[in-house]
């Protein structure tokens, strides 16, 4: 059992909660979402991101790896009856990409837990239609106290000149990068916290001429 699956059941604290609708008012304001537009959440977790952005856009696939994670959003999504979410187990670093194709992709503080960061945005990027967009929300370069210096298989966050680079490199263009949201987080058994910037990048895949 990971992590995710244990902290499942406690995830939606109001902390995470104004951190999901603070990045969902982030990407509104970069992005003019439509009730047209199919949308692909990866990392979604409990579907924090996707609940604050589903008023504004189509039908949502909501990806994750965690069977308590995915547990805890399935049961949201049964009790408020919403018949255009659906939530699958999905590890695109492993299995084939989906049939479906997206006019925009998002994902919250997931980036810095798949290794592979090229192989992930080239995923994204054969998940959009020409023309789409992607949303990455995740950790400002930092040294290592988010998850603890001893924490290894993580990224300490990302320069926000190199990623944009990347994702150039990939084919995105339109890129932007701002800071979404500052985030107060515990560094340390003793309580002491720090102040976390978390970026937005949004793309965009280019349209067919």
């Amino acid at each position: 059992m990971s992590r995710f699956d244990e902290e499942a059941l406690n995830w939606d604290t109001p902390a995470k909660i104004d951190r999901a609708e603070n990045i969902a008012d982030a990407i509104n304001s970069k992005i003019a979402l439509s009730p047209k537009m199919a949308a692909f959440e990866y990392g979604a977790g409990t579907g924090l991101l996707s609940f604050a952005l589903k008023d504004k856009l189509g039908p949502i696939i909501l990806a994750d790896v965690s069977e308590g994670m995915l547990d805890v959003l399935q049961e949201k999504i049964q009790n408020r009856n919403i018949g255009d979410m659906t939530a699958v187990n999905l590890d695109l670093t492993v299995d084939p990409l989906p049939e479906e194709r997206f006019d925009i992709v998002y994902t919250m503080m997931t980036l810095h837990h798949i290794k592979d960061t090229e192989q992930i945005l080239s995923k994204f990027y054969k998940l959009l239609n020409p023309g789409g967009f992607l949303c990455v929300a995740d950790l400002d370069k930092e040294d290592g106290s988010f998850h603890g210096k001893e924490v290894d298989d993580v990224h300490r966050g990302f320069d926000r000149q190199k990623l944009s680079d990347l994702a150039k490199s990939i084919g995105f263009s339109h890129i932007n990068i701002s800071t979404a949201y500052r985030l107060e987080h515990e560094i340390n058994d003793a309580g002491d916290t720090a102040i976390f910037l978390i970026f937005l990048m949004t793309a965009q895949k280019e349209a067919e001429k």
